[in-house]
């Protein structure tokens, strides 16, 4: 997001925190009622066009959420996406995305205040593992010709009982209202918002063996103090990296393995 849509999805996030900051508030049905916000809106592309038309008052659009929503969603929920729809959005796109980052946040707030964050992060992290092992699975997950009932049922077949409530209905969201992402890059959203709620950053770490309690806590030390902020390891063992490790955080990636200088070695002989 860009210019005015970062700074109101930054309002809505706080107002988000403030929220369920209550202990009266369920996040979970908090979250369950802005996915089905989200799919409302990205459904109703006029709908959305109009709650973000730059030419309307705020207060008119206010208005309006709360007309639509009212009766089919808490107050909580229509007073937070009416705060949203007050605000000035670069795009209508913006909106939808907004409405969706907030049920994540809320679904990963109630796992917080259970105390399961850990649990979600290293589920979600294992999970897109799993898929990104298994084409067969990835093919099921993602085809557009399976209902989204047939998925969900899929997915409460691998899930249920195995992992988090909360990882189970991020993921089951994720794969049912894919909205033009790739599976791969919809886990790792998820797995970020996951860390942000700790302020922390996410470190995708890959070696050809497992990394002792003693590595991981040197490595992650090293890490926290190059980029400044706690840093949480998702630990892969890929045979194929031969020595050392490689580091993913965001964009960026750190190589330290075998490999790539195997590779770099054969560019410049290339050379």
């Amino acid at each position: 997001m860009n210019g005015a849509s970062r700074e109101a999805l930054s309002t809505a996030r706080e107002s988000l925190d403030a929220l369920t900051d209550n202990t009266s508030v369920d996040a979970t049905k908090l979250a369950s009622e802005l996915a089905a916000v989200t799919a409302l809106l990205d459904r109703e592309v006029s709908l959305r066009r109009v709650l973000t038309d730059p030419a309307q008052s705020g207060e008119a659009k206010a208005a309006l959420a709360q007309r639509l929503l009212g009766g089919q969603v808490g107050g909580e929920t229509a007073d937070l996406v009416s705060g949203m729809v007050r605000s000035r959005w670069s795009r209508s796109r913006d909106l939808v995305d907004a409405a969706e980052e907030l049920a994540n946040i809320a679904d990963l707030t109630a796992a917080q205040k259970a105390g399961a964050l850990d649990s979600v992060e290293d589920e979600l992290f294992r999970f897109g593992r799993i898929v990104s092992s298994s084409p067969e699975l990835r093919s099921a997950l993602t085809d557009k010709s399976a209902t989204a009932t047939a998925k969900s049922e899929l997915l409460r077949s691998l899930l249920g009982g195995k992992a988090n409530a909360t990882t189970e209905r991020l993921v089951v969201r994720l794969v049912t209202q894919p909205r033009g992402r790739s599976l791969e890059a919809g886990l790792d959203s998820l797995s970020r918002l996951a860390a942000a709620r700790r302020d922390r950053m996410v470190a995708v770490v890959s070696s050809a063996v497992p990394l002792s309690d003693q590595q991981k806590q040197r490595l992650g030390a090293v890490l926290a103090k190059l980029y400044g902020r706690e840093m949480h390891l998702n630990l892969d063992v890929d045979p194929a990296v031969l020595g050392g490790i490689t580091v993913r955080i965001g964009d960026e990636v750190i190589n330290g393995s075998i490999a790539e200088r195997l590779d770099e070695a054969t560019r410049r002989l290339a050379g």
